[in-house]
């Protein structure tokens, strides 16, 4: 019997599915929302089904809005990311509405998106977490790769900053870094 999570899932996936970047030979949205998946199952187990859709439609079509269409400096890129959580909060809660999810649980959603509650709202935070991981495990070896090494201080700082104080904690344990980032993690 499919629930009404598979479908939201299904939709996202199939959604993600036509992202026309590949990594690693698939859609790379698609592979990034299974990746959250599956660290929100790993830090989050007993997660709630909002928490699970909000991870898995994070990056919900994100190649539809370039970064490229926003001024390059810092207000540039805020527009946009700004912009791309309406748009996934939007997606997202289309999609479960179709799936029969009540309207209680699609603001829950579209709140975990557009990042409202963030160190307030225990599930925005979970979110945050599970992205913070996800970055990290999937996406940072690359992305410093393309940074100058003055900036990566400030950038490891940022992420460490946006988990909670378990998730740093959790992150020592589970990730080895060299002790002038792992600094950042420590309370």
């Amino acid at each position: 019997m499919t629930t009404r999570l598979d479908t939201v899932f299904t939709a996202i996936d199939r959604a993600n599915a036509k992202d026309p970047n590949l990594e690693e030979g698939q859609p790379a949205a698609l592979l990034y929302g299974q990746r959250m998946t599956a660290e929100q199952e790993r830090l989050f187990p007993d997660a709630s089904d909002v928490l699970r859709i909000a991870c898995r439609g994070q990056h919900i079509e994100r190649w539809t809005l370039p970064r490229e269409e926003y001024p390059k400096d810092r207000a540039g890129y805020l527009q946009w990311r700004t912009e791309q959580g309406r748009r996934h909060a939007d997606r997202v809660a289309g999609i479960m509405a179709d799936a029969g999810y009540p309207e209680g649980d699609i603001q829950e959603a579209r709140k975990m998106l557009t990042k409202q509650g963030i160190k307030r709202d225990p599930e925005v935070q979970a979110l945050e977490d599970v992205i913070c991981f996800t970055f990290i495990r999937w996406y940072l070896g690359d992305f410093m790769a393309e940074q100058p090494d003055e900036k990566m201080p400030r950038i490891i700082e940022k992420t460490a900053r946006k988990m909670s104080a378990e998730g740093r904690a959790r992150a020592l344990r589970e990730f080895s870094m060299p002790d002038h980032f792992a600094q950042y993690f420590r309370d």
